[in-house]
Parts: C-alpha cells; structure tokens; sequence
C-alpha cells in the first residue's frame, strides 16, 4: 500500500497541532524581538552595560546555583523551552505522527539528513583550514521551529497544515538529535552521585503519573530538584526538561477530558514562549562586534561552516533524505504538493537560532571570539534561510491557497 506525505492531522491531533503552531509563532516572533535588541544594545555606546547584565553573577552559593545571568539564560530558562519539547516528543511518539511507522519514516529521515549534512559540510570546511575548529560540529544541526513559524506566520498563512505538521515533526525529531548531541558530546566533569539523584527523582515523577496524582505541590519541587540534580552531575541541566517532559501521562484515561501532558502544556508552554525563549535569545544573541567587526567574524572557517551547513546543508540534507525514502519506500507526496514544497521546509529548517546558539555557547564558551563568530554565523544563517524560505512561499502561496480550498 501506497502511503502518502505529509499526512493530513485529524480530529483531537489536529486541534493540539494547531495550538502548538499558533504558541510557537508567537514565540517565534518575540525571539527575533529580543534578539534584535540585544544586538542592537550590545553594539551601542552602552555594550558595556549589556555585558555586565549578562555576565552578572545571581543565585545562592549551594548547590552550585550561584550562576551569572547567561548561565541562568542557557541552564534555567532553556530547560523550561526543552521541557515543553519533551511534552511535544512525548505526544507525538504515543498520539501523532512518529507513532505510526508509516507516517513517521518521512519526516524521520528528513531529519536525519537535516542534521548529517550540515555537520559534514562544518567539519569539511574546518578540517580543511588550517585555523579550523572541529568542536562545533553540531551548532548547524539544530532547527528553531518558533523562528521557523514566525516566518510562515507573516508570508506562509496559507501553508497547508500537513506541510506545517511534517515541519513540526522534522523539528521535533531534530530535537531529538540535537539534545543527544549535548548529552554525549557537550555535557562535562560527570559527577555519578548527583546523576543517581537525578534519576531518583525522575522515578519519583513518573510513579506520581502512575498514581495518578497531579498536584502542582508535589510535582514542582520534584521537577527542581530534578534540575538541580542534572546541573551539578556534569550531564547539560536542559535535558532535565526533555526527560521530565517525556514522563508525563500523554494518553488520557477513559473520561478524562484533558491529560496531565496537555494540562502542563497549557501552563507551561506560554511561560516558554514569552518569557523563556526570548529572554535566553536577549541573553545570547547580544554579539559585540565593535572591536572585530562583522566581516571579520564571518570570515573564520567556523563561522563559514555554520553559514554553509544551515544555508545549504540544511535543504540538500532534507529534500535528498526525503528523496530517497520516496525512492525506495512506497511513501510518495500527497496530491498538490511538489518537490518545490519538500525545499520550501529544507530551507526553514536551516532557521538555527535558540539550539544553535546554545550549542555555541557549549562549544565555545572558553574561547570568547570564536565563540562570537559562530553566534554571529547562526544568526546570519538563519535571516539568509528565512528570506530565501520566504520568497519561496509568496512564489508557492497561490498554489497553497487553491490546494487549501480544495481539502
């Protein structure tokens, strides 16, 4: 049997989808806000400032808490954007697309693609300089699906929401690989003891949804301690968001008219989307070129590298991965969609943003101007892919809108 790509959401999917789109473009939109300023401010008469803001140290000397404001940004605020990822991956491995083999092998293997072809152009490219830096191979791998639907939002109203939702799932499953890649690669000094605490309180959560029990009094300080815990074991304190995220209840009970994933969804998700995400890229994208300039910093093989694997890598690693699974599966487009359209989402995959950034900031944090060229390439990466996915889309809308009207 014949499956068709991407498949329509139907039913209770649909409406979660939907929801999860509008969230995300919002976020999406304050992100490029926050960014700006930052930007702007830390490249004005008052950089100086901005700097102290961020490198200003805040929190109590205990349980190593004691962390500057970008540390809180990068540990804190990122774990409550990746606990509402976890959410996402949790519903779409039980209830959505990556449930079912047959849908899920698509965007699967666009993803996977997304992210192997990005980083073989980074590494080509800084292996082959002779100032080259191979430690952030994975910056390029990373897709931001909030700056990604902030693009749909103002020039892809009429993108079908099959095509939204295999762009979803891409994301999704890039998450995936994205947060391995800090787990594996970028997480540092393991410490066993806090880890096995870490681990105890994530049974702890997941027997509270054994139980059934849902009160915020027991599952926030267990969620902190969690993240406390994962912070001091050496293991990058976000991936306590993702596994907190993937052990809430998803599948509702025979009654239940919403479950605990959707309810903490509906708490948490525009805690991440409006204040999280843009205060973490406020802190972040805020890239002082006074003294080294922007070309100089496009100009190094790791910025050229980041540029090279969204910009390019990203659509090539997509559209060809795509290819080849319709080529050798029986998965085939669905009716009115074309090639053109696989592209369309290869370049708004290569929008990097708030995972790149981090992976920046874990790659290179040590070393402040490489680490400042790579910030300064994601950032331009990501503009260059979200102008040329949006001259695609105003090229591509009419034939949305007929095909929208039609289904």
């Amino acid at each position: 049997m014949t499956a068709q790509f991407p498949q329509r959401p139907r039913g209770r999917e649909r409406g979660w989808l939907l929801a999860q789109l509008h969230s995300e473009t919002t976020s999406g939109l304050l992100l490029l806000a926050a960014a700006l300023i930052a930007i702007v401010w830390a490249n004005s008469p008052y950089g100086d400032l901005y700097q102290q803001i961020v490198n200003a140290q805040v929190g109590p000397s205990f349980w190593g808490l004691d962390l500057t404001v970008g540390a809180w940004a990068n540990d804190g605020l990122l774990a409550i954007f990746f606990f509402v990822v976890g959410l996402e991956l949790k519903h779409e491995l039980v209830l959505g697309s990556l449930s079912r083999p047959a849908e899920a092998v698509v965007p699967v293997m666009a993803a996977i693609g997304g992210m192997v072809v990005p980083a073989a152009i980074f590494v080509a490219i800084n292996a082959s300089a002779a100032t080259g830096s191979l430690t952030g191979w994975g910056i390029p791998m990373a897709t931001d699906i909030a700056f990604a639907l902030a693009v749909l939002a103002v020039v892809g109203r009429t993108l079908p929401i099959a095509l939204r939702a295999f762009l979803l799932t891409l994301a999704v499953v890039d998450d995936i690989g994205a947060i391995t890649v800090i787990a594996v690669f970028y997480s540092h000094g393991f410490h066993l003891g806090w880890f096995l605490a870490a681990v105890a309180g994530c049974m702890a959560v997941w027997f509270t949804q054994r139980k059934r029990w849902t009160s915020a009094a027991i599952l926030i300080p267990l969620a902190i301690g969690v993240w406390i815990c994962v912070l001091n074991s050496g293991v990058h304190a976000t991936i306590a968001g993702v596994v907190l995220g993937l052990l809430i209840r998803v599948r509702p009970d025979p009654g239940e008219s919403s479950t605990p994933a959707e309810r903490a969804n509906a708490r948490v998700h525009p805690i991440s989307a409006i204040v999280a995400v843009p205060l973490f890229a406020f802190c972040a994208a805020g890239v002082d070129l006074r003294s080294v300039g922007l070309i100089g910093a496009l100009a190094t093989p790791v910025a050229l590298g980041v540029i090279a694997g969204l910009v390019i890598g990203k659509p090539i690693g997509v559209v060809g991965a795509t290819w080849l699974t319709a080529r050798f599966t029986r998965a085939r487009l669905a009716q009115g969609l074309a090639w053109a359209d696989v592209f369309i989402v290869g370049l708004l995959a290569g929008i990097g943003f708030t995972v790149a950034l981090l992976i920046a900031e874990l790659a290179y944090g040590p070393s402040p101007e490489v680490l400042s060229s790579a910030k300064i390439a994601v950032l331009v990466a990501s503009v260059v892919s979200a102008i040329l996915a949006a001259i695609a889309l105003i090229r591509r809308n009419r034939h949305y809108a007929a095909w929208s009207a039609d289904g």
